[in-house]
């Protein structure tokens, strides 16, 4: 009979099932009023006297077995159930999560991409951190250059020839070294300058910019590119090439766009 309980015992430490029905039918089992243990301490007074005390010890025990393993499965599923209640149902699917506005640079850049891609330019990108053959010597700006000094560099101190880039530029050489003409790529991107912060102007800005190598190409399909720009992107149809001095361009010119704002000279 002793070991027969014990085996109870056993069982009733193994129970783990999570959910109520079978919690009540172990709870009926071995605590109901008609259970296995209402049997035992019934048959307790039948047991010899010299067996007594063994018989009520594993009577006892199987008694708290059943009621920690009862108490302990109840708590968890009330915790679930106060979860659920609170936090509603747990098996729906979440809500969806709205997505983020794109930044403003972001929108622009995209549009400038574009505006090139449907006239025949690809993108290309490089790194940010450069080394100096692809920032300026590749540029044809050796170490005294004058263009060198209208670009106020950030240099890493630990090396001297590796440097954030002052332009994409470098990601034109780069493009160049594998690739063949015809090339026809814009390379937007940021670009770092060693200038002070104000209100107008950051040491961290953006630039796009366009490279077109092939035969039979002159100053004119710049400026039909730069004006068929100007119309997709501002909606203007009037531009105007002034000659201006770069260090690192020849011919060098600067693009204005007329805004529409009518003067005296217009009437």
């Amino acid at each position: 009979m002793i070991d027969k309980i014990k085996e109870h015992i056993e069982e009733a430490k193994a129970f783990n099932e999570k959910n109520k029905e079978a919690l009540e039918q172990f709870r009926i089992k071995y605590l109901g009023s008609k259970g296995l243990l209402k049997e035992l301490f019934t048959e307790f007074k039948n047991i010899p006297n010299d067996q007594k005390k063994d018989f009520g010890q594993v009577i006892n025990t199987l008694k708290a077995v059943a009621e920690e393993k009862v108490k302990t499965i109840q708590e968890e599923l009330e915790s679930k159930e106060e979860v659920k209640g609170f936090y509603g149902d747990l098996s729906r699917p979440g809500e969806p999560l709205t997505i983020g506005s794109r930044h403003p640079i972001s929108l622009v850049k995209n549009q400038i991409i574009d505006i090139f891609s449907t006239i025949g330019f690809n993108v290309s990108e490089g790194p940010e951190i450069e080394d100096d053959w692809h920032n300026f010597t590749a540029l044809n700006l050796p170490e005294y250059h004058p263009a060198r000094d209208m670009q106020d560099t950030f240099f890493i101190q630990t090396n001297p020839d590796v440097l954030l880039r002052t332009h994409t530029s470098s990601v034109q050489v780069r493009y160049m070294e594998n690739n063949k003409p015809p090339i026809r790529t814009i390379s937007p991107g940021r670009v770092f300058r060693n200038e002070a912060v104000s209100s107008r102007s950051h040491c961290i800005f953006h630039q796009v910019e366009g490279l077109y190598i092939d035969k039979d190409v002159s100053f004119a399909d710049l400026k039909q590119t730069l004006l068929y720009f100007t119309k997709e992107m501002f909606g203007k149809s009037k531009i105007r090439l002034r000659p201006s001095y770069f260090p690192f361009t020849e011919p060098s010119a600067e693009v204005d766009i007329y805004w529409g704002l009518k003067t005296e000279t217009d009437y």
